[in-house]
C-alpha cells in the first residue's frame, strides 16, 4: 500500500510568552500562511478533508468519544470539520482565508498562551503537527501546561507528529520544524508536565500523506483498520494522556 494521499494539518506556530535576554531585536516573524500555500501546492483541499473526515472519527473513538473537543492549532480546520463531537474549537494564529469550517465549529484567532480559554472545560484535545515547530523542550512544556488547564477531570489530551526515530532522513526538509522528537521524549515531556501517558502508538500515520493515488477514504479506513500497516508505513507518533491526579 503506498502512503496516504493527503498532508497531515499543519497550524500557524504558537509562541509561549519569552522575554529576549541578550537585548538583540527580534527577527520578523515566518510568514506560514505563505509557507504552507506553498508546501500545499499540489495538495487539493477537498480530498485532503475527505481522508481527515476517516482520521477524525477514528481518533475520536480512540480518545472515548469526547462531548466537547478543542484543536489548538487548527490550520484549516480539517480535523474539527469531521470530528462528531457536540461541541468544537479551533484556535489558530493565522486567519486562513481558505478556511471552510462548519458553522458550528468556535473559532478563535490567536497565539493560544494570549487568548482566553475556559478552565477544566473540554473532554478531549487534540494537536497535530505542532510541537515540532516549538524551539526548545521547555516550549513544549509551557503549551503541555497550557493545555492542562483547559482540559476536564479525565479529559484526554491526544498528540500526533513525526517520530524523529523513524523519519530522521525526511524531518528537517519542512522548513518549519525545529525540535527533534520521537514518541519517547514526548512521553518524558508529559510525564514532567503532570499528565499520565495512557497510550502511545510509535508508528501511525505515515510522515506524508502527498502520492499519487487519488484520495480515498476508503484507503484510509483500510489502512487505519489494519495496525500492521503502520508499523510499515507509520512515521508519525499518537500519544494519548491524561492529567495526572
Amino acid at each position: 500500500m503506498d502512503a496516504l494521499p493527503v498532508e497531515p494539518e499543519e497550524p500557524g506556530v504558537e509562541q509561549p510568552p519569552a522575554g529576549n535576554p541578550d537585548g538583540n531585536p527580534a527577527l520578523p516573524s515566518l510568514d506560514y500562511s505563505r509557507l504552507y500555500e506553498y508546501r500545499f501546492k499540489d495538495v487539493d483541499q477537498k480530498s485532503r478533508q475527505l481522508v481527515w473526515n476517516e482520521i477524525a472519527r477514528f481518533l475520536w473513538e480512540r480518545m472515548g468519544r469526547p462531548r466537547r473537543v478543542l484543536d489548538p492549532a487548527g490550520g484549516r480546520g480539517e480535523f474539527v470539520n469531521a470530528v462528531p463531537a457536540e461541541e468544537r474549537w479551533l484556535v489558530d494564529v493565522v486567519d486562513y482565508a481558505e478556511r471552510q469550517t462548519d458553522p458550528r465549529v468556535r473559532i478563535v484567532i490567536g497565539n493560544l498562551f494570549d487568548i482566553e480559554l475556559p478552565h477544566a472545560y473540554f473532554d478531549g484535545v487534540f494537536a497535530s503537527n505542532l510541537l515540532e515547530h516549538f524551539h526548545s523542550p521547555e516550549e513544549v512544556s509551557a503549551f503541555l501546561d497550557r493545555m492542562r488547564d483547559t482540559l476536564a477531570p479525565g479529559g484526554v489530551l491526544a498528540l500526533m507528529g513525526p517520530n524523529f526515530k523513524y523519519c530522521a532522513r525526511d524531518y528537517f526538509d519542512c522548513a518549519d520544524h525545529l525540535l527533534a522528537l520521537t514518541h519517547v521524549s514526548v512521553e518524558e515531556l508529559l510525564f514532567a508536565a503532570g499528565y499520565e501517558v495512557r497510550e502511545v502508538v510509535p508508528r501511525f500515520l505515515p510522515f506524508s500523506f502527498r502520492s499519487r493515488l487519488p484520495a480515498s477514504p476508503a484507503l484510509t479506513r483500510l489502512y487505519l483498520r489494519t495496525p500492521p500497516l503502520w508499523r510499515l508505513q507509520g512515521k508519525q507518533f499518537l500519544v494519548l494522556a491524561t492529567p495526572a491526579g
